[in-house]
């Protein structure tokens, strides 16, 4: 009987956080036009020769936006560039794991 009433209060907790954090973060699609130029600058300088698969825009609920460029290099292997709004790298990230 406890093992089926803590399962059921782990479960409504895990769907109260989950929507309470559905907010937090707000990501959209966007086309490389749509990017600033301070941040087309930093994707280019470490596309590693590779080509931009699709681009989303992710806005922090601090307002901090970050745009995310999906990239497949030449030897087929698909990293993923962070950018802030203002130039800044924040991470180059493998998506082959």
């Amino acid at each position: 009987m406890n093992i089926k009433l803590n399962v059921i209060i782990t479960l409504i907790a895990l769907f109260l956080s989950t929507s309470s954090f559905a907010g937090l973060f707000d990501e959209e699609k966007v086309e490389w036009s749509q990017v600033p130029e301070k941040v087309q600058q930093t994707i280019n300088q470490h596309l590693q020769g590779g080509t931009i698969e699709k681009i989303e825009k992710e806005t922090k609920k601090k307002k901090v936006i970050v745009y995310e460029a999906y990239v497949k290099k030449p030897d087929g292997e698909k990293i993923e560039i962070k950018v802030e709004e203002d130039g800044t790298l924040l991470e180059i990230e493998d998506e082959n794991d």
